[in-house]
């Protein structure tokens, strides 16, 4: 059945317009307890296919005093293999227990005759890969029964027979499915430097009335064959650079649920809560700018 607007399901709690934070293990306890003043809470929903466990435990408390957006990383949307329907119904049990505000995935593929690659690697930009991916994203969202997400990947190659720019591909999708964009602005940034084209224009072509979540993250530089690589490692602070960036993307876009993602050498809670409060902060003027 396809999806219509009166069959979507509503979010119980609808993710706010504000700053939010990943909620990683090794936080679990200390926002359960403190319960810090922050707008929301995303997770990366494989972790919690379970059906109980500490991982669930957690969610479930943090649940009942945030709203929570599920952040999906092993569907491999974009992948030939057939839709994997066991995750599919993991995710579709997990989306009923937790009522998650919104459900997001990635422009990527990561497996490949039922193996599995630990990286979300890209697509060619080509007709053949915009309708493959589109069909597949029609059919998570009929599985789902709702609406997901699309994040913009960031990419260390690019292949010589693309013939769609990256943020053309990204509106054709929404335009053939009716999905949503989750527009990662360091995504952005690191694919500009390392395919030399202009952040600035991408957020510019991007269709602004898709976009509802901002990512924001750290990177690393990498240096191959003499050439500085940038690399979306999510183990660093946000840089000044891609600050600039976000500042633009609000400028255009508004405020959008924004999230600060960090997925490893964790800092304290305290100083996530500290760059969601300077995002937070980026939001907060740009509306007092408008109002």
């Amino acid at each position: 059945m396809d999806i219509t607007t009166e069959s979507k399901l509503k979010p119980t709690t609808p993710i706010p317009a504000q700053a939010g934070i990943g909620l990683r293990a090794e936080h679990y306890k200390e926002v359960i307890t403190t319960r810090p003043n922050i707008g929301w809470l995303e997770v990366h929903s494989e972790n919690y296919f379970g059906q109980g466990g500490k991982p669930l435990y957690y969610l479930e408390l943090a649940r009942q005093n945030y709203p929570v957006s599920l952040h999906g990383v092993g569907l491999s949307i974009g992948s030939s293999d057939p839709l994997n329907k066991t995750h599919l119904d993991h995710l579709n049990r997990l989306i009923q227990r937790i009522e998650p505000g919104l459900v997001s995935e990635h422009l990527s593929w990561s497996s490949i005759d039922g193996k599995y690659f630990n990286d979300l690697l890209p697509l060619p930009y080509t007709e053949e890969a915009l309708k493959h991916f589109s069909d597949r994203v029609h059919q998570v969202q009929n599985i789902l029964q709702r609406q997901i997400l699309i994040e913009n990947p960031s990419s260390y190659l690019s292949y010589s027979h693309s013939t769609i720019a990256e943020w053309d591909f990204m509106n054709a999708i929404v335009e053939r499915t009716d999905c949503g964009i989750l527009l990662d602005v360091n995504n952005v940034y690191v694919s500009a430097i390392n395919h030399g084209f202009d952040a600035h224009h991408y957020l510019q072509a991007i269709d602004a009335d898709a976009v509802q979540e901002i990512h924001l993250a750290g990177f690393t530089t990498d240096t191959i064959e003499g050439q500085d690589i940038l690399i979306d490692t999510h183990n660093k602070p946000i840089s000044d650079e891609v600050w600039a960036l976000y500042k633009a993307a609000i400028k255009r876009l508004g405020a959008l649920p924004s999230l600060i993602e960090w997925d490893s050498d964790l800092p304290p809670l305290e100083f996530l809560l500290e760059e969601a409060s300077r995002a937070q902060t980026i939001m907060d003027e740009r509306h007092a700018l408008v109002a």
